[in-house]
């Protein structure tokens, strides 16, 4: 070759590598990274974004494989809930209400309602302790209107789209065989072994079942006229649950008896549109959710299931065996009032368990409480705001910013994506085809990580002890 071709050919080259490189250039980005750590809360990062190339290099492979449709987070009111809220000035209250329900904050898209005292009231009641009174003439939601509606509507005000479901924790006392509405000696309550009963709790005489249907079909006209649509039903908070505070137990047979013969006829006639969930299934035997599940006259009503505590044993097996069934995780395990990074892990294992399971939503309980967290029964759990009493000041746990974490970037109705490689990860694709990937470190010390997701291979460095969320467009 004489020196003009070669010099030619050398110019060739030149152009092709300097297309290559402006073309690596082109596929080379970055992207936003909001990032969490015990040391600091919700900070931005950029994580550098090229080529896949397959994934051969990712730690973390997130796979297209869509699995169930996201609902959305929730928590649960409580009057304590919103005493605690009633210690801030306007202004603060407000941007609570804006960090749990608005497009800047967790965006909520359930809330749970008890039906009557749940264990984070003042105290006992229910809106009918008139002894004898089966037709409910004297059944009242007078109590909710000093606590759980003024609440209720101002997270409406921020967020109109917000669901509703509601749970009993006790009938009314005049209606059970303990004769209390405790199911468990404490030091905060009067039981005695006097009270114990083995078996149902609620008597079982029709009069009695045909009641409590009524009672629940009651509360949820009441909302309504209150301008607060009830879209779902649960028939009792934890049926096997034995405790001081409100509660009661049921066996499978008289779950089955009551759904199939008297809370699913009463709102098939008053409340067609209210979905019937089996729930709030506290236990991990199998063989007893499918009593339930598999009496005709019981299941015909059922559209969902809930679960929390022992649930999330079995929670993968129900999804498998009842795929037609939407899940709830109803209620996540609540802590010991030390709202602290710990708690926040615990979560998010939680939650990685039951969305992995086939959940569709996932519900915290106490969305806001005052200083320890203690509650009018002596339990002191965590929340996701912390009022402080004597400073008047709003504190947001890490906990709170785990679920924004999550909430802030899923949309309800995005899809779960299936990991393919990596721990400790959660992955959804959103409605517009955008995908949020949630990283969690564990440890104590940083670690570089590059994750695959939709074709593209994101780098960047996680922080000791952080939650880590990355959008791909």
């Amino acid at each position: 070759m004489n020196y003009g071709k070669r010099m030619m050919s050398l110019g060739r080259r030149g152009i092709l590598a300097a297309a290559v490189a402006g073309l690596a250039t082109a596929c080379t980005q970055t992207a936003e990274v909001y990032v969490t750590s015990a040391d600091a809360s919700w900070r931005q990062a950029a994580a550098v974004v090229r080529d896949a190339d397959g994934g051969k290099e990712a730690d973390i492979v997130v796979s297209d494989e869509e699995e169930q449709v996201f609902d959305g987070l929730g928590g649960t009111f409580g009057e304590l809930g919103w005493d605690a809220l009633a210690l801030l000035s306007a202004e603060t209250r407000g941007e609570v209400m804006q960090a749990l329900f608005g497009p800047d904050g967790i965006r909520l898209a359930y809330g749970r309602i008890p039906m009557g005292a749940n264990d984070f009231a003042r105290g006992y009641y229910t809106c009918n302790d008139s002894a004898g009174d089966f037709a409910m003439e004297h059944f009242s939601i007078a109590r909710d209107r000093e606590a759980l509606i003024p609440f209720a509507k101002e997270a409406l005000e921020v967020n109109p789209k917000l669901k509703f479901w509601a749970s009993p924790w006790t009938p009314p006392v005049w209606m059970k065989a303990t004769r209390h509405y405790a199911t468990a000696p404490g030091d905060h309550n009067d039981f005695t072994e006097a009270n114990r009963v083995d078996g149902d709790h609620l008597k079982q005489e029709p009069e009695y079942l045909k009641a409590w249907a009524l009672y629940q079909s009651k509360f949820v006209e009441a909302y309504q006229k209150e301008g607060i649509d009830i879209s779902l039903v649960m028939f009792q908070n934890e049926p096997y649950t034995e405790n001081q505070w409100p509660n009661c137990r049921w066996t499978p047979e008289a779950m089955a008896r009551f759904i199939g013969g008297y809370l699913g006829p009463q709102f098939a006639r008053d409340h067609h549109d209210v979905e019937l969930y089996f729930g709030t299934f506290n236990c991990n035997r199998m063989e007893e959710l499918e009593r339930v599940m598999e009496d005709t006259a019981a299941s015909r009503y059922l559209t969902g299931v809930g679960l929390q505590w022992e649930g999330k044993d079995i929670v993968a097996e129900v999804h498998q065996k009842y795929p037609g069934l939407k899940l709830m995780q109803t209620e996540n395990e609540c802590g010991s009032g030390t709202f602290d990074w710990a708690a926040a892990e615990h979560t998010f294992d939680l939650m990685k368990a039951y969305l992995d399971g086939g959940v569709n939503t996932y519900m915290y309980f106490n969305m806001v409480l005052r200083d320890d967290g203690a509650s009018s029964w002596g339990w002191k759990q965590n929340a996701l705001v912390r009022v402080m009493s004597d400073t008047k000041e709003a504190v947001y746990t890490p906990e709170y910013y785990l679920l924004k974490h999550v909430g802030r970037f899923v949309e309800p109705g995005a899809r779960k994506l299936k990991v393919a490689k990596g721990e400790d990860v959660l992955a959804f694709r959103n409605p517009d085809g955008g995908a949020a990937v949630l990283c969690v470190n564990k440890d104590t010390v940083a670690r570089d990580v590059r994750v695959a997701c939709e074709g593209q291979l994101a780098e960047w460095t996680l922080q000791p002890k952080s939650f880590n969320t990355i959008i791909f467009k």
